[in-house]
């Protein structure tokens, strides 16, 4: 059960049992079953959460059942690709798989924290993605059970298909896709977040552009974080572009970034596809320790990683029955064997890494690259930085590096071992109008770090912040002070990946984790609110 128990990141709790369903209507018999016995429930899909929001942590009143979804697949095209409903099972890779066909793609690209993440998870966390026009992931279109006020588990449709009526003749209609009425006219359900675009445009604005308990993201499954017992959601899909263009910037001042962004987003015309940035600590963290996760993804292909994980995690359990967990001994030789490869970025991508400070890789539309190309020459000039324009494969390379950084931050973390004070990880949505989005610490935070990791969505103001600790700080202490020292700068923590059981819920979210399950059944305890029964 050690796999299921124990966060990719953070957690590891006791469990009753831990299931793993292969039908929706086992799902839900197993769902029914434990809300009769009286035992908590927490959904699980790919175990690849950040914040343990995925799996138990703590004492709680009740025994916990741990259930799986990651066995129920299956993807259903709608109105020819334009819109798809999927089951809890499905990751992006195979919905990207799915539609590579239609010429579509999915809300987001493999995940810029994590890979092998399913879709389901994506929706119920408010994550945000990479991809700057799209916002978080958010439907208001899905089918799910609620416990409600007198105990009992019911099923609400809301995908605009009719499924019947009895729930189990639902969920077998839904696994099959048979589906003999859909309603294509749902102008009042939307299923993306729409109008995301020109909200992050409004550079000027005092407020950040996406966070995790933003209330317009929050209803029904959307931003659920495991309170109910989601069986589908039915999400838009977008054209996929043609002939992508990808600009490595580089620069040591970081205004540059800044007004480079400010002119982009201004002109609707160039908003690009993506933006994200990496300092060159970071560039380099990856470049070593994220090599053997590029080299996977590369030779073997993304939907192998789930199974990776999975014997990764088998090897690492039994090393930690045997006395040997603190080795770390997988984490070690998978970064030995990665030594031995060859360099896995092209020569002018490592010399610019290790030349400049700032890395903003830009990509963009065929038809924009002109503009764009214009727009880098005018604001930075070759004195403060340089422009590479990469060819398809080597932009493809660029940002499956930057998609390497996070893991690159654990293992770093792992290998230190007690030689740190471990690691914090956290992530921050500034304000859309901050040009001082380079990190500063106030003085007494900053003497208690050692290495500070910073990469994100730079467009979209959502940063992601690792500081691996000195060896005495007090990491409670670290994460406190920088909480404060966020909301002192108008920003709102966490952004994108859930509260779960590292950050407090603030009042809106936690109000909409008890209309959803007013009995506390379902995943208690995240966001440090109560974990008994009924909310005591």
């Amino acid at each position: 059960m050690r796999r299921y128990l124990k966060g990719h990141r953070f957690g590891e709790g006791p469990a009753v049992a831990v299931v793993r369903p292969g039908s929706l209507v086992d799902l839900w018999r197993v769902a029914r079953a434990s809300v009769r016995a009286g035992r908590i429930i927490i959904l699980q899909a790919a175990n690849t959460g950040l914040t343990g929001g995925s799996t138990p942590e703590g004492t709680y009143d009740r025994g916990v059942v741990l259930i799986n979804t990651m066995r129920l697949k299956g993807i259903h095209m709608l109105n020819a690709g334009a819109q798809v409903v999927c089951l809890p099972g499905a990751t992006l890779f195979e919905l990207d798989r799915e539609l590579r066909p239609l010429q579509r793609e999915p809300h987001s690209e493999i995940g810029s924290s994590c890979m092998g993440a399913s879709v389901l998870g994506g929706v119920c966390n408010s994550s945000g993605g990479a991809l700057v026009r799209r916002g978080p992931a958010y439907t208001e279109a899905a089918i799910y059970a609620q416990v409600d006020e007198t105990g009992e588990l019911r099923l609400i449709n809301r995908l605009g298909i009719d499924l019947g009526h009895e729930p189990e003749t639902q969920l077998e209609n839904l696994e099959r896709g048979n589906f003999p009425r859909v309603l294509n006219d749902m102008h009042e359900r939307a299923c993306s977040a729409r109008a995301y675009v020109d909200h992050v445009r409004d550079v000027d604005s005092a407020s950040p552009a996406r966070f995790n308990a933003d209330p317009r993201y929050l209803k029904g499954a959307s931003g659920s974080a495991g309170r109910v017992v989601v069986f589908g959601v039915r999400l838009d899909t977008f054209p996929r572009p043609a002939e992508p263009q990808v600009f490595h910037v580089a620069t040591d001042d970081a205004v540059m970034l800044t007004e480079i962004r400010r002119r982009m987003m201004k002109e609707a015309a160039l908003v690009p596809i993506a933006a994200e940035y990496m300092h060159r600590d970071t560039f380099r963290m990856a470049e070593r320790y994220g090599k053997d996760t590029f080299l996977a993804v590369r030779l073997l292909g993304v939907d192998r990683l789930p199974s990776l994980f999975s014997f990764k995690a088998a090897v690492d359990g039994i090393a930690e029955q045997l006395g040997f967990g603190g080795l770390r001994l997988m984490d070690r030789a998978l970064q030995g064997l990665s030594r031995l490869a060859p360099p896995h970025l092209p020569e002018q991508v490592r010399v610019m890494g290790a030349r400049y400070e700032h890395h903003l890789l830009i990509k963009v539309d065929r038809d924009q690259v002109s503009a764009v190309r214009r727009l880098l020459a005018e604001v930075l000039p070759p004195e403060k930085g340089a422009v590479n324009e990469c060819g398809p494969r080597e932009g493809r390379k660029i940002f499956l590096h930057r998609f390497a950084a996070a893991g690159a931050a654990i293992r770093y973390a792992l290998l230190r071992g007690n030689s740190s004070g471990g690691l914090v990880a956290l992530d921050v949505a500034l304000r859309r109008n901050d040009k001082a989005w380079w990190y500063v610490l106030p003085d007494h935070l900053r003497q208690m770090v050692d290495r500070t990791l910073v990469y994100g969505h730079y467009f979209c103001h959502v940063f992601h912040q690792d500081f691996i600790l000195k060896k005495d700080a007090d990491a409670a202490a670290f994460k406190r002070g920088m909480m404060r020292h966020y909301a002192s700068r108008g920003a709102e923590c966490p952004a994108e990946h859930n509260v779960g059981h590292l950050y407090e819920a603030k009042p809106a979210l936690a109000e909409f984790y008890r209309d959803l399950d007013p009995t506390n059944t379902l995943n208690p305890g995240i966001g440090k609110t109560s974990r008994l029964k009924n909310w005591r």
